[in-house]
């Protein structure tokens, strides 16, 4: 008998892996699928073995090509995902006995393999113990022991040493595993921090408090948009880092602002908030069905200044030249400061990718720059924490631009509490 939660999960992987959809949205589709048929318990599983895999894949396979005789690239897609599962499950969660993970694995590769597959599974995975995932700590190289006991790849742990340092990027990679905390953004248009907390408790949700007026941490919360408080827009889900890059750039009642890249509209509706819903906000996305996103954003939380564009940042408009008071630039970047959100960014990005999208960097940069006018300060921001994407790009572009001070700059790590960011302040002479 097949264990439905698991082939769920098996479903998702295969998503994942092979038709490289984001492991957020190919999750929510497959449950939303089967949403009769699962209890919470069950959905708990599939999102805890469906993020546990990505996260942990290279790892995973690590200990796979230790007991397989057969290559990787030779094992089907289903039966390798199988196996990542059952190892996963041995390893990782101790809640689940050995014997459950081995049965339901081999009867995963019965139905999606053949009787050979099945056997393979079996043998594999009887072999498996905790002991495989510690001896990785024995790995001589720095590099190739930090990839494979933090299951990060290769190249990226090697940018972050250059970057930070071994312990610093060893630290780094450790924290890009912890499981994200779901944090609110309290809309103070609607109601002040006390009025929510006092809501939050009628409703027995528990939260914490954190470093930030604005934002808490709830605890053990489910289907969030669900809650009444979040369709009337009492609150937004958004992390503290993120949040940070509109309160650096400070943006005041009836100023003038732009948020070039604002999709699905996070900074863009905190930037109206601050503004207390008074001046004008343009934010563009190039694409127009994500511009949707910022307008629906708005809607939810009450918000009227947001006028939305579908403009291409990279392209400049003259006629915008000095038109703006403050501008937010929350660009384009590889992701590596939110991979304990999106754990699939760390296989779907590539070390040539850099010189790519720094290209689009500086464009955007260099472009937007000349829609602030005189006296007013811009925001570079990105969730990526490497410096060819931040540091780099901010330094070439001062050495160019002589009218432009640096006001502001830090790079917050991912850490318990939050997403890793990159945030420098310009102002403009």
């Amino acid at each position: 008998m097949i264990n439905k939660p698991r082939e769920i999960t098996l479903k998702t992987l295969y998503k994942i892996n092979q038709e490289q959809a984001y492991s957020n949205l190919a999750l929510d589709e497959e449950i939303k699928q089967n949403r009769k048929i699962l209890n919470e318990k069950d959905i708990g599983l599939i999102s805890e073995i469906t993020y546990g895999v990505t996260t942990w894949k290279l790892t995973l396979d690590t200990i796979i090509k230790k007991y397989s005789k057969i290559k990787l690239k030779k094992i089907s897609p289903w039966i390798i995902n199988i196996l990542r599962m059952g190892i996963y499950q041995i390893i990782f969660l101790d809640k689940i006995p050995k014997s459950a993970a081995v049965n339901e694995s081999v009867n995963l590769a019965k139905r999606y393999g053949h009787t050979s597959s099945s056997n393979f599974v079996n043998a594999i995975l009887r072999k498996v113990e905790k002991e495989d995932y510690q001896e990785l700590y024995q790995i001589k190289n720095d590099i190739e022991r930090i990839s494979k006991t933090t299951s990060m790849p290769e190249w990226i742990v090697k940018k972050l040493i250059e970057d930070n340092g071994l312990e610093k990027a060893k630290e780094i990679c450790e924290s890009s595993n912890l499981h994200p905390k779901v944090i609110i953004r309290i809309n103070k248009l609607k109601n002040t921090k006390q009025e929510l907390e006092n809501k939050l408790k009628e409703k027995n949700i528990e939260f914490q408090e954190t470093e930030e007026e604005d934002f808490i941490i709830l605890e053990k919360v489910k289907n969030i948009e669900n809650m009444d408080l979040f369709k009337e827009g009492k609150f937004t889900i958004q992390d503290i880092s993120a949040g940070l890059t509109a309160k650096v750039l400070e943006p005041k009642e009836n100023e003038n602002v732009l948020d070039a890249c604002s999709a699905p509209g996070g900074k863009t509706t905190y930037m109206a908030e601050l503004m207390n819903n008074k001046g004008n906000i343009e934010a563009w996305d190039i694409h127009e069905h994500r511009t949707k996103l910022v307008m629906e954003n708005a809607k939810r939380l009450g918000i009227s200044i947001i006028k939305t564009n579908t403009k291409d940042a990279t392209i400049y408009y003259e006629e915008l030249n000095e038109k703006f008071d403050k501008i937010l630039l929350d660009i384009p970047c590889l992701g590596i400061g939110v991979i304990k959100r999106k754990p699939d960014i760390k296989w779907q990005r590539k070390e040539e990718d850099i010189e790519e999208i720094t290209k689009i960097q500086k464009k955007i940069l260099k472009n937007c720059s000349k829609y602030l006018r005189k006296g007013g300060e811009l925001v570079y921001s990105t969730c990526s924490i490497l410096k060819d994407e931040n540091e780099n790009v901010v330094s070439e572009f001062l050495k160019e631009n002589s009218q432009f001070i640096k006001k502001y700059e830090k790079t917050i790590f991912t850490d318990k509490k939050q997403d890793g960011f990159f945030i420098c302040k310009l102002h403009k002479n």
